[in-house]
């Protein structure tokens, strides 16, 4: 038997599906026909294109997981740069961990969940189910966080002000063009990761924190929150197209119950699709489902629509049928990132 090497393990890159090749319309409209999760699906990208055609609502998209490593980033970045996503609330990994470490030229392996993870660590190979990551890259990905960190004025920074240096910094360092953080400094979508140091970001600040102990730079998540609720102050209509849940889903919702309590006025989201995989009967799904959430007076129960569905396989249909059925071509550019 040949012995399991480093290179033989990340021999197989992931590819990242381009919803511009995909012909999804017509499997969307038979969907609409069907029951159980295909109908879900339809009935989600329907809102989802009510959103891109709503000339009044900014769209947002709130990213939890590692679909970004498991071959959908092509499909934010395209989104991005086909103006049908206007703000981005993310996990940390997603956005530092996945595509800014792709971006730096470094890449994701198709792995397998059946193999022992004692000789992956050996091998100083980490996996992310049935992909594998070289955590030498990714230790490059750290300290090019800290040599941002170090570069800028020691003050408290949002996580957004902080991804769009990064933006700036892959703006004349990329070796991939195609990553979500440069498109978004490029189009004016503003990045938020609510839990910027559950990441890579998060070693490469405790670096430069290490390093710079009386006079650094630090992550405000109050300053976030703010800027996120100006965000949705300034938008009034919007729409939220969730993946998975967790903390990007309710920072998200969040921001109305955030603006009542200013004393302004920014009305519940009026669009609401969700894609997880997440339970609601033990109180999880990542918080609640849509219809809960509208007890707390966070979305509208009007265009709402959960979808139990796995995401990568969801996601890329829904994305690829609104590219096709084109509302993006007459969007306003809202360019949010500018009110900062």
């Amino acid at each position: 038997m040949p012995k399991v090497t480093k290179k033989s393990l990340l021999r197989e890159t992931i590819e990242h599906i381009n919803i511009k090749k995909l012909n999804a319309k017509p499997l969307i409209s038979a969907y609409s026909k069907m029951s159980f999760s295909a109908r879900d699906l339809a009935r989600a990208t329907e809102i989802y294109n009510m959103m891109l055609a709503d000339k009044s609502a900014s769209v947002w998209l709130t990213l939890a997981g590692s679909t970004s490593a498991a071959g959908c980033m092509q499909v934010y970045v395209d989104m991005v740069k086909n103006n049908m996503i206007d703000a981005i609330v993310a996990t940390g990994a997603s956005i530092v961990d996945m595509d800014f470490f792709e971006a730096l030229g470094f890449k994701h392996y198709r792995g397998t969940p059946f193999i022992d993870d004692g000789l992956l660590r050996s091998l100083y190979i980490d996996r992310i189910y049935d992909t594998f990551i070289n955590e030498e890259d990714l230790q490059v990905c750290d300290q090019t966080i800290a040599k941002i960190a170090d570069s800028l004025e020691p003050r408290p920074y949002s996580s957004r002000e902080f991804i769009w240096e990064m933006g700036r910094y892959l703006a004349k360092h990329s070796k991939k063009k195609d990553s979500l953080v440069q498109a978004c400094y490029e189009h004016n979508v503003p990045i938020f990761c609510p839990a910027f140091s559950d990441s890579s970001a998060g070693f490469g600040i405790v670096y430069h924190q290490w390093h710079h102990r009386d006079s650094h730079v630090s992550i405000d998540s109050a300053k976030d929150f703010l800027e996120l609720t100006m965000v949705k102050m300034k938008s009034k209509q919007t729409g939220l197209l969730m993946i998975g849940g967790g903390v990007p889903k309710n920072f998200a919702q969040d921001t109305v119950v955030c603006a009542e309590i200013l004393g302004k006025e920014a009305p519940v989201h009026k669009y609401a699709v969700q894609i997880t995989v997440a339970d609601v009967r033990d109180g999880a799904c990542s918080s609640s489902t849509l219809k809960e959430a509208s007890s707390w007076g966070k979305v509208s129960t009007v265009h709402e629509q959960m979808v139990f569905a796995e995401a990568t396989m969801a996601l890329p249909l829904l994305a690829a049928d609104a590219y096709q059925t084109g509302h993006w071509k007459t969007r306003k550019k809202h360019n949010l990132a500018k009110i900062f």
